[in-house]
């Protein structure tokens, strides 16, 4: 196997541990004015993302760093052609992070209604966006001769675009309902249970509608394959929740969006940007790559350090397994993130 290939890999299996982590980060950002109905189950939303939202955000750090490194021509044009909205996203995350941060540095309800307020706007802009900009990945932008993108940003807006960000955000609230669900007792366990169900079906018809389309336009057998077993691990994330089995429908709603990213990156294999102006003109895994010795250097490095990264979160995540309920936030707590 090529070593443009195995970096391709790579690069969809870290994108595949960003959204998924990250994903259920963003669902629960969404969902605290909606399951946190008091100070203190606000207080207890966040802290069940406290230890691992900024572990997980480094997902996407190194997905952006490894396609700089392996595929130069791809990360140019992704970067300058989708500027402003990563450019929004940058700054929703930015405003999460110091939200998280300053939430609990004053007592007054008002300081902590607008950080609140930012914690939610922070997390649904990178939901929304994120989608729709894997969207036009796989359906293709419009790509000159130069390897340069020549739309703006209405150009990203376009129907399959947006279908893209609407799917991500209702997939990233079912998930981050399962987690809370999961990971809280008392009044919002019950919420988060009743929530995944109702949220759950408008994720699966977005989806199924999303994977259709995708097919459509871009898609073979492999990834036909792979957006049933996504569909199917929705459904059995749903009728686990159904039957309060919190661990294994949250296992199935990353399954889910996993299985879906993987779905998207096998449709478009082996371009990495497709044009919709000449298919001469497409980002391939071959015109788009480094050199073979940046790539060997490279997967030497990915083969000491990755499973001690991945060893390292994995700890984190098991240190921090238990529930969180009302009782582990005393009334006169002030709020931060623990």
């Amino acid at each position: 196997m090529e070593l443009t290939t195995i970096w391709f890999g790579l690069i969809a299996l870290l994108w595949v541990g960003y959204l998924v982590l990250e994903g259920f980060d963003f669902g629960v950002g969404i969902l605290l004015p909606v399951l946190g109905r008091t100070e203190r189950e606000r207080r207890v939303v966040i802290n069940t993302i406290g230890p691992v939202w900024d572990g997980n955000e480094v997902w996407v750090l190194v997905a952006g760093g490894a396609t700089f490194a392996a595929f130069p021509e791809w990360y140019a044009t992704l970067f300058s052609g989708f500027y402003l909205p990563l450019f929004f996203i940058l700054v929703a995350l930015i405003i999460r992070g110091v939200a998280f941060e300053f939430r609990g540095k004053r007592p007054e309800p008002s300081w902590r209604a607008r950080w609140d307020r930012a914690i939610f706007l922070g997390s649904l802009v990178p939901a929304i966006l994120w989608g729709t900009a894997l969207a036009n990945i796989v359906g293709g932008t419009p790509i000159d001769a130069n390897h340069e993108f020549t739309g703006d940003l209405f150009t990203l807006l376009n129907p399959y675009g947006l279908l893209g960000g609407l799917t991500t955000l209702a997939l990233f609230v079912t998930h981050g309902a399962t987690f809370l669900a999961l990971k809280t007792t008392g009044d919002v366990r019950v919420r988060a249970n009743r929530l995944v169900g109702r949220v759950g079906l408008v994720a699966a018809v977005l989806a199924v509608v999303f994977l259709a389309w995708t097919q459509q336009t871009r898609g073979d057998l492999p990834s036909a394959l792979l957006s049933g077993a996504a569909a199917l691990a929705l459904v059995g994330a749903l009728v686990a929740n159904r039957f309060g089995r919190e661990g294994w429908a949250f296992t199935g709603s990353a399954a889910t969006i996993g299985l879906a990213v993987v779905a998207l990156f096998v449709a478009l294999f082996p371009e990495v940007m497709p044009s919709t102006i000449d298919p001469a003109y497409s980002l391939t895994t071959t015109n788009a790559s480094s050199s073979p010795y940046t790539l060997s250097i490279m997967t030497v490095v990915a083969v000491i350090f990755t499973p001690l990264v991945l060893l390292y979160q994995g700890w984190t995540y098991w240190v921090f397994r238990r529930r969180i309920g009302l009782n582990q936030i005393p009334p006169d707590e002030t709020g931060a993130v623990d």
